[in-house]
């Protein structure tokens, strides 16, 4: 049994169950500020407590969540769906087309990611949703995986089965589907949970920067109010603790899944586990 992949799943699948119980336990119209309210530890009316603008942390925890997972879904889809476009054209096809994107890739790793995206963030002010900030990252989110699926597809394209199915007639998009994409799944997935991860990563990194959807209680924009309102000195802790909690099961629970699918993928590993 691949148990880190179970552990994933398991961790992965209590958030999810936990949100679509929180969706039908707590009213997500108390995620907005209040005009005057002060912060309120758990109690029976507010399980989770209250930040300093009055607003319900269960419900900005069960919308967070989400709204936090749409910002990685989408980014990520968005980053492994173009990486994976690139690497097959130029893996695949080679010739002047491989050369160019992979000059492309190499010259646009080196330039830091996380300044980029503050930048692109800052073009936006007042102006940013989720939707927009999943399309700034995904800007980005396409260089690792693209880069990472060309040395695949290398080895994959001298493959038997490749070579024999191109002898048969078969054409290069018919190969690609059928043949070669078929056998990448398990990397395709663990490069999708990847991606997803590190888009969530760094739309909490901008958001508690202030650089996100201020009009939306994400995450990472729960700890930017947390932060700016001094949670720490104020001894808050529910503030602090319940956000934080949510994305360390989230990210440990991507991380195991990860690693279990690559157990899946790699067969080295997969004898060593």
């Amino acid at each position: 049994m691949n148990t880190r992949l179970v552990g994933g799943l398991v961790l992965l699948g209590l958030l999810v169950a936990s949100c679509l119980a929180g969706l039908l336990l707590v009213d997500l119209d108390d995620a907005r500020p209040l005009s005057a309210a002060i912060a309120h530890p758990p109690s029976a009316e507010y399980w989770l407590g209250t930040d300093t603008a009055g607003r319900d942390l269960a419900a900005v925890l069960v919308l967070g969540t989400l709204l936090t997972a749409k910002v990685g879904l989408l980014a990520g889809l968005i980053g492994i769906t173009v990486g994976t476009v690139l690497a097959f054209v130029a893996a695949y096809y080679g010739g002047w087309t491989d050369r160019l994107i992979s000059a492309v890739v190499d010259v646009l790793l080196t330039v830091p990611g996380l300044l980029v995206l503050i930048v692109l963030a800052s073009a936006y002010p007042g102006q940013m949703t989720t939707t927009l900030m999943a399309l700034v990252i995904a800007g980005l989110a396409w260089r690792e995986p693209a880069r990472q699926i060309r040395s695949q597809v290398l080895v994959m394209r001298e493959a038997n089965y490749v070579r024999m199915a191109r002898l048969s007639g078969q054409g290069g998009l018919s190969i690609i589907f059928h043949e070669m994409i078929p056998n990448l799944l398990p990397y395709l997935g663990a490069g999708l949970v990847s991606a997803v991860s590190a888009a969530i990563l760094a739309s909490v990194g901008l958001e508690a920067l202030g650089l996100g959807p201020r009009g939306e209680p994400t995450l990472g924009m729960t700890i930017y109010w947390m932060i700016l309102d001094g949670a720490f000195l104020r001894g808050l802790w529910w503030w602090i603790l319940e956000p934080v909690a949510v994305l360390i099961i989230l990210f440990v629970g991507m991380y195991l899944l990860v690693t279990g699918l690559d157990e899946t993928a790699n067969p080295r590993l997969r004898r060593r586990a």
